[in-house]
């Protein structure tokens, strides 16, 4: 276990956790999603690739967040709710976390680290940022927030990643 999977966070639901409890030793695309932006449909797809790839080693971890806009002002019950109303959501999610900024989760502080394809690292730039994780919890691949869920390069990253 990496020192990223053992951080402590909380899920949905207010129960303390970890990633590496909360991706079960899967390989995992790490999101910080909200419910009232332009990108929420981006939830459709994360919840396709949890249906397709959870047998294989995978799933979608989802993270709240209203830095951007206020556009995840819910309550946890609410966020729940309209996550799985609206779009099945299935996939497990953390309390409402700070991405960016002096109050950043630290599992933040360490994703923002990894440089996307263009070899940018550094804050997200808005909600439905994505980041691919091996099982062992390394950071594999970065992903800007208007890069589909459901996109090639985002699939060839995860496949890359599943165990044979």
């Amino acid at each position: 276990m990496t020192d990223l999977l053992a951080l402590p966070l909380t899920t949905l639901d207010g129960e303390p956790t970890t990633l590496g409890a909360l991706t079960g030793g899967r390989a995992a695309l790490v999101v910080n999603v909200a419910s009232r932006c332009g990108l929420t449909p981006q939830y459709g797809g994360l919840e396709a690739l949890q249906r397709e790839y959870a047998d294989r080693g995978f799933t979608v971890v989802g993270v709240p967040c209203n830095q951007f806009a206020g556009q995840e002002p819910g309550t946890a019950e609410e966020i729940s709710t309209f996550c799985s109303a609206t779009y099945g959501v299935t996939f497990p999610m953390t309390g409402k976390l700070e991405v960016n900024g002096d109050g950043a989760a630290p599992l933040y502080r360490e994703l923002t680290r990894v440089p996307d394809a263009g070899g940018e690292a550094g804050p997200v730039a808005w909600n439905f940022e994505k980041f691919v994780l091996d099982p062992q919890g390394s950071v594999v691949a970065r992903f800007r927030p208007q890069t589909e869920p459901g996109a090639p390069e985002v699939r060839i990253a995860i496949e890359a990643v599943l165990p044979a």
